[in-house]
């Protein structure tokens, strides 16, 4: 035993380093999530245990650190290798995502968890991984032939459009973003101009008409229009200010209360109006907590990993898969935390996005961690070729 602990260690000392600021990004946002959902946390836990808040907390924090050894450990796994299963990967969410439509459970909203031995996960968490995964796969197969449509921008097409619509059906934020995410890959990949257009284009229809289809997702988006639009929702509701504008409100009393510097760790009060703060809001308890200081810094480091993920990683990566892969996840986690925290200032409607690694979270945690794992790993490959 003694032996292999040696071996392992010996190893691990001689793998090239991965990207040092992407690193300390993770772990300090990690931190910071800790803390916050620590102080977002109290309502929910005398909700639910009694107040036992502790116990929430030591949910969470196994969770980060969960989520911290899968991305030590996808850090470790050449993305080449990985690329290799994305298609399974990819055919076995679509599977699950149906399996959810069916059978899923009901937490407080769509259903779309599933359980298994008594745990329940997100299929969607799994989807955005595979799909940007294969879509990287498919972008580097087809580089010589890239600008046809038929044999190059159809079957991305294809995939992407199964699976968005798929998680559309009962998450379309999620959705959305991971049309984001694609779009971002196929302009890094040289795909036309026109083809790009037309996937944001199907992209927008597709949004327009599962908002339409759906009455509380349209009364979401006339709650924060103002305005009353849809035939299938309730003007009364929409505009009451204890209705579907609620959660928005009360995170906007948030920003208001914490000014420039913040009221203090763990003096919250919003957490206590906020349906959940520890989770779609936690932005606000945080901005409130601490102040316009707190909330900026925040967004700076999701600046820098940004920062890191395009301009080092993707434009350094070893091969055109690596680029493509760094691109299409470090747009996936920056777009989480920058419309999560648009959300709740106000600026966008409510989604229920997460903040990556810091709100209280389980498989979007996993899933986060496995993307900023990749991420890291082909920065190791980078800093490998160039040794």
């Amino acid at each position: 035993m003694l032996k292999f602990i040696t071996t392992l260690r010996d190893r691990f000392y001689t793998l090239p380093p991965a990207d040092k600021y992407v690193t300390w990004i993770v772990l300090v946002l990690s931190a910071i999530g800790v803390v916050a959902v620590y102080s977002a946390i109290t309502f929910f836990a005398e909700v639910k245990s009694g107040g036992n808040t502790e116990l929430f907390l030591l949910r969470h924090v196994m969770r980060v650190g969960l989520a911290l050894a899968v991305m030590f450990g996808m850090s470790l796994v050449d993305y080449r290798v990985l690329a290799r299963y994305s298609r399974v990967a990819l055919v076995g969410a679509l599977g699950l995502l149906l399996i959810v439509k069916l059978t899923g459970l009901v937490t407080e909203g769509p259903a779309r968890w599933l359980e298994l031995g008594g745990v329940g996960f997100q299929p969607s968490d799994l989807a955005r991984v595979a799909l940007l995964l294969y879509v990287g796969v498919l972008l580097t197969q087809k580089q010589e032939y890239i600008k046809s449509f038929g044999r190059s921008f159809l079957p991305i097409l294809v995939w992407v459009g199964a699976t968005v619509l798929l998680v559309g059906l009962e998450d379309l934020s999620t959705s959305a973003v991971m049309v984001m995410g694609v779009i971002a890959m196929c302009f890094v990949a040289r795909v036309s101009a026109a083809q790009i257009g037309l996937l944001t284009m199907l992209g927008l229809v597709m949004g327009i008409s599962l908002i339409i289809a759906e009455p509380h997702r349209a009364a979401r988006v006339e709650s924060f229009l103002g305005t009353d639009m849809f035939d299938t929702t309730e003007a009364e509701h929409v505009l009451d200010p204890r209705g579907e504008g609620y959660q928005a409100e009360q995170a906007r009393i948030a920003f208001a209360m914490g000014g420039i510097t913040g009221v203090g760790p763990g003096k919250s009060t919003q957490r206590d109006f906020l349906p959940t703060p520890y989770n779609d809001f936690i932005f606000a308890i945080i901005a409130e907590e601490y102040g316009l200081v707190g909330a900026l810094a925040l967004l700076a480091a999701f600046g820098l990993l940004l920062f890191r993920g395009f301009l080092r990683i993707a434009r350094d990566a070893p091969d055109p898969l690596g680029a493509f892969l760094a691109t299409g996840f470090t747009t996936l986690i920056v777009l989480y935390g920058f419309i999560h925290a648009g959300v709740s200032c106000g600026l966008l409607p409510v989604t229920g996005l997460p903040l990556p690694f810091v709100s209280y979270g389980g498989t979007s945690m996993l899933a986060n961690g496995v993307m900023v794992g990749i991420l890291l790993n082909i920065s190791r490959q980078t800093y490998a070729n160039a040794a």
